[in-house]
């Protein structure tokens, strides 16, 4: 594999620094003193101005160097590898010009891009107290006027409501509502009279306590005409297509919160101190490799994720769902499954032992979960397409090339086509679609092993199930059953499934594999060990092959590289 692949991440890591050095402005002392006492990481927010990270929110159409989001997603962990609260808060400004990448016309794009590289704070102002994630149902007014829009009404629990200059905010413009009574306005605050807008308190949050979510209240504010987002009634729809892009670039957040905690539990498990390593307990060992597992399995899917951005655009409506609920949830299990061999340090605070950084990261990844569409939401989501991935089963074909470009890690990516953004996902997902003929193909594959056959096999009768699931279920025109949302859990685990078997497929010979992931399909073979432990009723994983992972975990654990399926892509990681 190209040893420049993810170049960028590199780069990222060798300027940071080492963030154990106490002086250095990013390091683990300085997050952890600014979360001790619930202040907002500005000294932080600059030096990443001034690195260049605003460049990343931008397309590379727009004078930005936003091109390829698995690039993105690579340089975003690592922010997050070092502190949630830091990736989140800066990150946020990505989120608030989502909506103008997919709709905004030419001049909007250019002129947000160029205050966006010359470090102006964006945020997303969609919901609200009274009714959260429901935006069809949101209250803040945007009335047609001859000068442009009278906003009235309040937006809450918004990222950088009071720090940002620019809001890009849903209002309804149709006094009836509805999915078509809903408008876009992308609105400069300082150009807002002081008498017509003010900040609501920011909310005081369990986990990310320094960062700025707070809201903001509009009095017959008047925004101009020039403001407007695409067309008038378009909001809805240009925030569910932004919103498969934030999904899944919240992946990366997932995946650095991951790594710290692992890092710190590898860690604690190795120390001699006090006589036999915690490590070589059966236990402690078996909880950190399925940890490991667990990352490997969210980052296979993050990876293909990531690349179907652009390579399967039309698709992005079924795995940014997918994987936005999957890396979440599953990361929250890997941290509170290693709290409890970390004993009291998973709970030490200030600089009782490395910062507080274990509870700190096991109280900020709580909130990814939450923001871009609940878990709830998102299952939802996938709920709705349903009837759209039966017909696609039905039919069964699958973009070939497509395919073959989100999975090959060093095959070029085309440049995004927002316009390709689609709510209702005709093709289906390749990924799951293709996944039978994949199995067939690894067990015909020289040197598998006999039981990474046996798990793709049981892995193909589960998807089997529940494609079977889908095809057959019929939405129902009020309440949605219970079953159907784990019929959505079971479906995210087979869109992490397909990409796991597909990556490793694609890129098994091309993969530097210096610890012995690769070759024989260990990686793999975990991974569908854990897909099929949570999917399956009674599902166990294999206590072999996460007792094998061991090796290539302390590998990379001394050598100072990620925990990664791509050990020698980004170099430098320091825990």
């Amino acid at each position: 594999m190209n040893d420049e692949l993810y170049a960028a991440a590199a780069d990222w890591e060798r300027r940071l620094g080492d963030p154990r050095d106490d002086g250095r402005i990013f390091s683990y002392a300085r997050c952890g003193d600014l979360d001790d006492h619930e202040e907002f990481p500005y000294e932080i927010g600059r030096e990443l101005d001034v690195l260049g990270l605003p460049a990343y929110y931008v397309p590379t159409r727009f004078g930005g160097v936003l091109r390829d989001y698995d690039d993105a997603m690579q340089v975003l962990r690592v922010i997050a590898r070092r502190d949630l609260t830091v990736a989140i808060a800066h990150g946020s400004t990505f989120l608030g010009a989502v909506s103008v990448w997919v709709g905004g016309n030419v001049e909007q794009c250019v002129a947000l891009a160029a205050r966006i590289r010359a470090g102006t704070v964006v945020s997303w102002g969609l919901t609200e107290r009274d009714h959260g994630g429901d935006l069809v149902a949101g209250e803040v007014a945007a009335e047609p006027t001859e000068a442009g829009f009278r906003v009235d009404g309040e937006k809450w629990l918004i990222g950088n409501a009071t720090r940002s200059e620019l809001m890009c905010l849903l209002a309804r413009s149709e006094s009836t509502g509805g999915t078509r009574g809903f408008s876009v306005l992308l609105v400069d605050k300082r150009e807002l009279a002081p008498t017509r807008h003010h900040p609501l308190p920011a909310v005081r949050l369990h986990g990310i306590r320094g960062a700025d979510i707070s809201g903001i209240a509009f009095t017959q504010a008047t925004v101009r005409a020039d403001a407007l987002v695409g067309g008038r009634g378009d909001g809805i729809e240009l925030v569910l297509r932004g919103l498969q892009l934030t999904r899944t670039l919240c992946a990366a957040l997932s995946l650095g919160a991951a790594d710290q905690a692992l890092g710190m539990a590898v860690a604690h498990a190795l120390d001699h101190a006090g006589g036999r390593p915690l490590i070589e307990l059966l236990h402690t060992g078996r909880t950190l490799t399925t940890a490991y597992a667990d990352l490997l399995l969210v980052e296979a899917l993050a990876l293909v994720a990531a690349r179907s951005v652009q390579a399967a655009t039309a698709e992005l409506a079924v795995v940014s769902a997918a994987t936005k609920f999957f890396t979440s949830t599953t990361v929250d299990r890997l941290i509170r499954r290693l709290s409890t061999i970390m004993g009291w340090r998973a709970s030490a605070v200030g600089t009782g032992y490395a910062h507080g950084r274990f509870q700190k990261v096991e109280r900020d990844h709580r909130i990814v979960g939450i923001f871009d569409g609940s878990t709830v939401v998102n299952l939802h989501a996938l709920i709705t397409v349903f009837p759209a991935l039966a017909r696609a089963q039905r039919r069964g074909t699958v973009d070939v090339d497509a395919l073959r470009a989100c999975t090959t890690l060093a095959a070029p990516l085309p440049e995004l086509d927002p316009d390709r953004l689609t709510l209702w996902p005709r093709t289906g997902c390749g990924l799951v679609l293709s996944l039978p003929a994949a199995i067939d193909d690894l067990t015909r594959q020289p040197g598998v092993p006999p039981s990474l056959v046996r798990a793709a096999g049981v892995v193909r009768t589960f998807v089997e199930d529940v494609l079977d699931g889908v095809t057959k279920y019929r939405p129902t025109p009020v309440d949605v059953p219970t079953a159907a949302f784990e019929l959505a859990e079971r479906y995210a685990g087979c869109v992490a499934a397909a990409a796991a078997v597909h990556l490793w497929l694609a890129n098994r010979d091309t993969i530097a594999d210096p610890v012995g992931l690769w070759e024989s399909g260990l990686w793999l073979e975990a991974c569908l060990s854990r897909v099929l432990e949570r999917g399956s009723p009674g599902g166990r994983a294999d206590a072999d092959v996460l007792d094998r992972l061991a090796q290539p975990l302390v590998a990379q654990h001394e050598a100072g590289s990620p925990y990664s399926l791509l050990p020698a892509a980004v170099a430098g990681v320091r825990r």
